[in-house]
């Protein structure tokens, strides 16, 4: 099965990862209220924005294709989409699908047997941006473009487009019936972005560049221009629903590590930031703590304990006070009010993320093929610290994610972690003795240090150094966060951590702490063996600023795994071949990486933990399951889940189906990433929007 495109454009190690376009509401199947920090944007009715103005958006490169469903395909691509085409289901802040008023006055199943029957009935105002009324012919040719059966079309997506069996106008007017060939639970995921005829009927349309631009669309918004690394996009005159209150909307290409220029010069109004540029935002706030959690209220609210700052004076005049320069010192020191002053034009918006961040095991070969070895590893990771390390300096709720195919607070989300065990080093212990990996003689241990190893690797021994301790507890160090640009350098985190054997530390820097008299013992615990060969595993990790979150926690994954003697060899490796190089062709044993999360968990967790099957040629098919650990029941559950069309049924298997993926120890979730946005003040109905579909008509400036 191909990637699915959303999971395919979204998949993260680092890099700005920005949600799906949104309308955030209740569904009549209400589970309550969304949990804290789910969504935090600046609300104010539609009358109180002045109707008119440019909003600039930060996207982190031009997208090379309008078309959502092309393999090349982009969050930019799908942000762009969501403004200017129909998205007949748009998701809550709790990621639940919600039926799309401006486009469907109903879609409902009206038969399941002999098959499943999906008739949705259109507003009769929906036209496209030509005139032509949105109708069955793209339906049709939207589903004949992404079955799959047509080659010329190479696209991202088929899930679920091939279980229709046929597409034809309703029995009355505006209406499109569906008939499937086989049930399929997840069928409000279709035709979202839904694209004109002219696209999907024609192969050279559909797979056309961006700087083609969109002929065609039927969202407040249309396309008017595609150029230098920006897409402007204007009002749609023929836009039937509420009028936008922009005049333009301008998604810019802004790489993470400009970013904060960018804001500082102007140039942007609304971008994801890096943790280090949110904490100057929030010291420009009257009020130190605030950090705009107020879940949809237009003020700022105050989340956990105020995070320590340096405020505008970070690192000003650090060489002039070092060197006695003091002129030097005086326009560091002015420098920084200047940008701390162009700061305050803006206010930090935050939510948790619908992604996650994950530690990845490679079950293909070498020790962690021994699910023992797995689990052993699984439960030598206090996840409770690392959400903790991450989230908590950024007042987020701080608990580790408990489920790898639903985000808490959305239908169904259950915590399975207890189906591996907590936290137990004894018990991970106890699993590697029974895989035959014993504790080995200190002795033997020391004669390796300073030495290659059998892969010419040269091993020097850890020790438990001090990195990265928690602000908010009093530490002075930055915690990691893998929020979308994470541009800041690093600062005592940052040095190489002696816990990894092959860690690079920046040329002429001091020391990390410990270095001088290291011991031939690793951490806490001595080396585990098995027939006089040390437990080693590599940790594969991106390196370059943008990464430096990653690294950080990855450095605390190693001490914690010194513990039960097991030893790490971080491996940095570029980031533009991090993903393609290593983690698609399993090069690694361990890996750091996020994924997004999901309304639909029995489609787009599938092929993510599917068992890997054997090819003719002798291959392995892994799908997107990087870590190539899997069961057959695994794949039981989700294949009766998808087929399954009682909502709470689906759901039930789906959280079977998680149980059986925590117990085979291939995949350990970790924590939501946090989303800290910039925007600019005066700016509403925009922010941190979680979960949340955009309603991009109602952006706007305050009057």
């Amino acid at each position: 099965m191909p990637l699915t495109k959303r999971r395919r454009a979204m998949l993260l190690a680092t890099g700005v990862m920005l949600p799906l376009p949104v309308l955030a509401g209740c569904s009549s199947d209400d589970d309550g209220p969304a949990p804290p920090a789910a969504w935090d944007i600046a609300s104010a009715p539609r009358t109180a924005t002045s109707g008119t103005g440019t909003l600039r958006w930060a996207l982190d490169t031009a997208p090379t294709t309008l078309n959502a469903f092309q393999k090349t395909a982009d969050t930019g691509t799908q942000r762009i989409a969501g403004a200017v085409l129909p998205s007949l289901y748009t998701l809550d802040a709790r990621g639940r699908p919600q039926r799309n008023g401006d486009y469907l006055t109903a879609a409902d199943v009206t038969s399941s047997d002999p098959k499943q029957v999906v008739v949705y009935k259109l507003n009769p105002k929906a036209v496209w941006s030509d005139g032509r009324p949105i109708g069955a012919e793209d339906f049709q040719a939207q589903w004949r473009a992404l079955r799959g059966t047509d080659e010329a079309y190479g696209t991202a997506r088929n899930a679920g487009y091939d279980r229709i069996a046929k597409i034809e106008p309703g029995d009355k007017e505006h209406e499109v019936k569906v008939t499937f060939a086989k049930p399929y639970t997840d069928w409000r995921s279709l035709f979202t972005p839904l694209y004109p005829k002219s696209v999907m009927g024609n192969p050279a349309v559909f797979t056309a560049p961006a700087t083609k631009g969109l002929a065609v669309g039927a969202g407040p918004f249309m396309v008017r221009e595609v150029s230098d690394g920006s897409v402007t996009l204007v009002r749609n005159p023929r836009w039937w629903g509420d009028r936008a209150r922009l005049s333009r909307l301008v998604f810019q290409a802004v790489p993470a590590e400009k970013r904060d220029e960018a804001l500082i010069a102007g140039r942007l109004d609304l971008a994801e930031v890096d943790r280090a540029t949110a904490r100057r935002i929030r010291a420009t706030a009257p009020d130190k703590r605030a950090a705009g959690t107020g879940q949809g209220s237009s003020a700022p609210g105050k989340a956990g304990a105020p995070e320590p700052s340096t405020g505008g004076r970070e690192a000003a005049g650090a060489e002039g006070g070092a060197t006695g320069d003091t002129g030097k010192a005086t326009g560091d020191t002015d420098k920084n009010r200047s940008r701390t002053r162009a700061l305050s034009r803006f206010t930090l918006r935050k939510a948790l993320d619908s992604a996650y961040t994950q530690l990845a095991l490679n079950g293909t070969k070498g020790p962690l093929a021994d699910e023992r070895v797995r689990r052993a590893v699984a439960r030598a990771i206090d996840r409770k610290a690392l959400a903790k390390l991450v989230l908590k300096p950024m007042g987020l709720p701080s608990e580790p994610l408990g489920n790898h195919l639903l985000m808490a607070g959305q239908p169904g989300y259950k915590d399975h972690s207890g189906a591996l065990g907590d936290p137990d080093t004894n018990a991970a212990q106890s699993l590697l003795a029974d895989a035959g990996w014993r504790a080995g003689d200190a002795g033997r241990q020391k004669a390796l240090d300073g030495k290659t190893d059998d892969r010419g690797r040269r091993h020097s021994a850890p020790t438990a150094t001090a990195t990265a301790t928690d602000p908010a507890t009093g530490g002075a160090t930055d915690p990691a966060t893998d929020s979308a640009s994470g541009t800041e350098s690093q600062s005592a985190s940052g040095t190489a951590s002696a816990s990894a054997t092959n860690t690079e530390r920046p040329s002429g820097a001091a020391p990390a702490a410990g270095d001088a008299g290291r011991s031939g013992r690793l951490g806490e615990a001595a080396v585990v063996r098995k027939k006089g060969r040390p437990l080693v595993l590599r940790f594969v990790l991106p390196d370059d600023r943008t990464a430096a979150p990653l690294s950080t926690v990855g450095e605390r994954i190693a001490r914690m795994l010194e513990k039960i003697g097991v030893r790490t060899e971080i491996t940095k490796v570029p980031s533009e071949s991090y993903f393609r190089d290593h983690i698609a062709t399993g090069d690694y044993d361990l890996a750091l990486y996020s994924w997004p999360a999901s309304a639909y968990p029995a489609t787009d967790g599938r092929p993510i933990y599917a068992k890997p099957q054997p090819a003719a040629d002798g291959s392995l098919v892994v799908e997107q399951n990087y870590t190539r650990v899997g069961t057959d029941q695994i794949d039981q559950f989700f294949d009766q889940a998808l087929s399954e069309l009682d909502s709470g049924a689906s759901r039930s298997l789906v959280s079977r189906a998680d149980s059986r993926i925590w117990a085979a120890a291939g995949s350990i979730p970790l924590y939501q990433r946090p989303q800290l946005i910039a925007m600019r003040k005066g700016l509403v109905n925009a922010g941190a929007f979680g979960f949340a579909t955009p309603r991009y008509q109602d952006i706007g400036f305050r009057r």
